[in-house]
């Protein structure tokens, strides 16, 4: 008998205020929904033959125990605000060992003074901003390729 081969798991974690998307400042943010960009990446992982456990969360504890306490090859985190603020979410990507990529849906350095710096950025593979919705679909992409390889 063949060796099984055991498929992929990618958590994708959405911070706080994203289940606003859609409504929330779509000048900045878009007008597409979460439930959209989650049905986005839910294909690409079914054609790329991978599974995703997408959560999104407004409580920093809970992403830190999604991030501690669930079975995953790869994250994919779009912090939003904790991006700034949160040493213990850093600090749970970092204990994880697990190749991850911060997304934004916006460039984060265009923004307000205080969105520049992402205490995210030094514990993951890449950042990918910017883009609206495809930070996300390239991120999930990026991520898969790396595992790959």
């Amino acid at each position: 008998m063949g060796k099984s081969i055991k498929k992929l798991k990618i958590l994708i974690i959405h911070g706080p205020n994203l289940h606003l998307l859609g409504t929330r400042e779509p000048g900045i943010y878009g007008k597409t929904t979460i439930a959209q960009i989650n049905a986005s990446l839910k294909k690409i992982a079914h054609d790329r033959n991978v599974t995703v456990c997408i959560k999104q969360s407004n409580h920093e504890g809970e992403i830190i125990d999604l991030i501690t306490k669930t079975n995953f090859n790869g994250l994919l985190i779009n912090p939003a605000a904790y991006t700034h603020t949160s040493v213990a979410i850093r600090d749970a990507i970092a204990a994880s060992a697990k190749p991850a990529i911060e997304v934004h849906l916006s460039n984060i350095h265009a923004r307000e003074t205080f969105r520049h710096t992402s205490l995210i950025s030094p514990v993951v593979r890449g950042t990918i901003m910017g883009f609206g919705p495809a930070s996300y679909t390239v991120g999930l992409k990026t991520l898969l390729d790396l595992l790959s390889t």
